[in-house]
């Protein structure tokens, strides 16, 4: 059994193309493992704030040290540290916005970056906190570039999951979403990766 975690981040809902290459990541876990939990985030409905000047302070103090103000503005980050650091998968729907990455992933990314939680140099060198882990990144991008933008996006994710201990990351990708010719034949080749990875994993 394995404890699941769902991250959406598109604001088009149930048109969400990265959201359903990420629930079919889902379904074929749960195919394999009916028993898994799965805990979703819509960090398009569940908003966590930009970080702001508030945030970082609080970030750098002890929780048995924080007044009532420090841990109110602490509780997103809170939540967020405490549903990655519960969950043995994390699957993430990447859509590409004006490219980049919503800012609300970056903003989660930012609430979750927090030294003794989820990454430490305590003893001089980097060590990552969140190990054994498993990542499914799926990207839905409108249109084709060969020019690496959408390669640097997911070498910007995989280096910030290696930085707090995950090296086990799979990419699954589609491409052409707002092309109508290349649209379908390019999600379901997706849906095909996923399958083929997930059942012969």
């Amino acid at each position: 059994m394995a404890n699941i975690l769902n991250i959406k981040t598109s604001i088009s809902g149930e048109d969400s193309v990265s959201s359903k290459l990420s629930q079919a990541v889902i379904e074929h876990l749960l195919a394999k493992d009916n028993l898994s939990k799965v805990v979703v985030r819509d960090l398009a409905k569940d908003i966590i704030p930009h970080m702001e000047l508030e945030h970082f302070n609080a970030f750098n103090i002890r929780d048995e040290e924080k007044n009532e103000q420090e841990r109110e503005v602490s509780r997103f980050s809170d939540l967020a540290i405490k549903e990655i650091q519960e969950a043995d998968i994390i699957v993430i729907g990447v859509p590409f916005y004006n490219f980049g990455i919503p800012s609300t992933l970056k903003s989660w990314i930012d609430h979750i970056s927090i030294a003794g939680k989820t990454f430490s140099y305590a003893d001089g060198t980097l060590k990552g906190l969140l190990e054994n882990k498993k990542v499914y990144l799926n990207f839905a991008v409108g249109g084709v570039y060969d020019n690496g933008i959408v390669e640097n996006m997911e070498k910007y994710l995989r280096t910030f999951f290696e930085f707090i201990g995950i090296t086990d990351v799979e990419v699954f990708k589609t491409e052409g979403t707002v092309i109508p010719e290349l649209r379908e034949a390019s999600f379901l080749k997706a849906v095909e990766d996923i399958e083929t990875a997930i059942t012969q994993a």
